[in-house]
Parts: structure tokens; C-alpha cells; sequence
């Protein structure tokens, strides 16, 4: 059986698709108006998996329980987490994800659209662990609760009625990476890892937000900060343009890739544009400078290159 259980080809197979748009995926990316003509359909759940840094000075419960897409369900990423870990909101063991997933009404046979309410922030976060766990029926909102909200659809400020639905969780180990396998990858130089995060964060002239870390980067990584993966109003470039600025950053695209950032939130954006531009190869470094920043036997390099 397929992970995630059996696929519904009334999600992805072209000739079925009703009026969406060329660039909806339901395995990638989805335009406010495929998820306002879907809205209803039995098997869609909807995410919304808000989360924001201490300095945002947003509260994400409070505007979900405010104002939420119908029928989303909240997800923390601090709470779907591995509690073991001293990392922050490292992946959770594959039980303790389809545990709250199943609680949540989220399981096989349902396609899984995440927004947030930064435009596109930390729901490519989400979607990275529902690929980690083998859900692939699972898209990113383009431009998030901003646009939605912007363009007039509805909102709603019920929780929405839970029923219980058997999750099928596979972990796919490939899609991630340990502060070992990074550490090799980077002294073999046979990956690009990228780093989402800030030009000075990455070269080292802007302190890092978390405490105890040290500055600057993996060596040999590129930076491509995900915020010039944008547009505008917070949607994703075309996948033209995806490729583009990857090319422009240095990275050389033949090579399997790593994503990374500050704590493995934005470097999810990361890989959620490779996806859109049809590269496979890649996977997250989950631990990302929070963790790398912290050990002192651990190379550090600074500057631009």
C-alpha cells in the first residue's frame, strides 16, 4: 500500500483536475482559489500551522482561535515535536505525529493543504514533516491567510468538529539529515548545503536571535535566504524564477542538496521550492544552526562566500 495509505486519484491525476491553475500541486503548492473551489470536499483538511518567532511579537493560538480558514485545525509546531530533544521543535518520533494527527481527525485519504499567517513562513515546516512521515497528499497554501483573507473568502472562529481517521506513518529517512551526516557531506563537499537563513546572520556581522550560538556558517554552504523565494504578497516565485535564484546563489544543482536555517523552519521554504521546480534530491537539516552554532568543535566559517 502506497505510505499514507491509498491516494484518491480525485486529488492528482490531471484529467480529473477540475479548473485548477497550472501551477496547483496538491503534492506541492495550492493558489487560494484551488483551495476555495475544494473547500468542501469530504477529504480535504486544512492547516493552519502558524508560528513565529519571539520577535514577531504574534501570538499564533490567539489568531487562530481569532480568525482561521474553515475547518482548519491548529497545529504548534513546538508541540509536535520531539519532546527528548533540547532542540527546538526537532521532528517527533513517527508515533507521537500520527497520535496528534489522528486526534486532529488528519489521516489516510486525506489531502492536507498548511497555511500560516505570515504568507509563507511555517507552513512548509509542516509540510515537510507530512512528506518525513510519508503523507504525500499534502500542499502548502500559496501566499497563506493573508491572501485568503485579502481576496474576501471566509473565516470562522469555531473549532472545527473532530472526527477520528487511522493515520499510516512511515518515517522517509532520506528526507532528513543529522549534524553527523551534514558534517561529512560538508567536508566531502559532495552536497550543497543551502542556508535560509539572513545574508548577515550567514556571514556572521548580525548576531544570532537565540542565545549561546555562535555566528556565520556551515562551511562550504551557500545562502539563499528563503525570503528571496518571494513575492510580494507572500506568495512563491514560478518555478522558472525558483531555479533562477538557486543558479544565482551558487548552487550547483547536479549535486544532491541539504537545506538548513536557524532552527529548520524557513529551510523547509527551501525545499519546498526545489519540489516546485521538479529537484528531488534533497533533504533538511533538522537540528540546522541551533545546533551546529553550539558545539565548538564544529567549523565555522564567516563572510559572504
Amino acid at each position: 500500500m502506497p505510505l499514507g495509505g491509498p491516494r484518491s486519484k480525485h486529488w492528482s491525476d490531471p484529467d480529473l483536475t477540475e479548473v485548477a491553475k497550472v501551477t496547483d500541486d496538491p503534492r506541492t503548492l495550492v493558489s487560494t482559489d484551488w483551495l476555495a473551489q475544494h473547500l468542501n470536499d469530504p477529504d480535504l483538511r486544512v492547516i493552519d500551522a502558524s508560528w513565529y518567532l519571539p520577535a514577531m511579537q504574534r501570538d499564533a493560538k490567539a489568531e487562530y482561535e481569532a480568525a482561521h480558514i474553515p475547518g482548519a485545525r491548529h497545529v504548534d509546531i513546538d508541540a509536535l515535536s520531539d519532546a527528548r530533544s533540547e532542540l527546538p521543535h526537532m521532528a517527533p518520533p513517527p508515533e507521537k505525529f500520527m497520535s496528534r494527527m489522528r486526534a486532529l481527525g488528519i489521516g489516510d485519504g486525506h489531502q492536507v493543504v498548511v497555511y500560516d499567517g505570515a504568507g509563507l513562513f511555517s507552513a512548509a515546516r509542516v509540510w515537510w514533516m507530512f512528506k518525513l512521515m510519508g503523507h504525500m497528499d499534502v500542499a502548502v497554501l500559496d501566499g497563506g491567510f493573508p491572501k485568503w483573507q485579502a481576496e474576501g473568502h471566509p473565516v470562522e472562529d469555531m473549532a472545527p468538529v473532530i472526527r477520528d481517521r487511522h493515520m499510516t506513518v512511515r518515517r522517509q529517512a532520506h528526507l532528513v539529515r543529522d549534524v553527523t551526516q551534514v558534517s561529512s557531506a560538508a567536508k566531502l563537499g559532495d552536497h550543497e548545503i543551502i542556508d535560509a537563513r539572513p545574508a548577515a546572520r550567514f556571514a556572521g556581522s548580525d548576531p544570532e536571535p537565540r542565545p549561546g550560538l555562535r555566528a556565520g556558517h556551515i562551511p562550504g554552504s551557500k545562502n539563499l535566504p528563503f525570503t528571496a523565494l518571494l513575492n510580494g504578497d507572500g506568495t512563491l516565485k514560478s518555478p522558472e524564477a525558483l531555479r533562477a535564484a538557486f543558479e544565482a546563489a551558487g548552487v550547483d544543482l547536479g549535486k544532491p542538496a541539504i537545506t538548513s536555517c536557524g532552527s529548520g523552519v524557513t529551510a523547509a521554504v527551501l525545499s519546498l521550492a526545489m519540489e516546485r521546480f521538479g529537484k528531488r534530491d534533497h533533504s533538511l537539516y533538522d537540528g540546522s544552526w541551533s545546533e551546529w552554532g553550539q558545539f565548538p568543535t564544529l567549523p565555522v566559517a564567516t563572510g559572504e562566500d
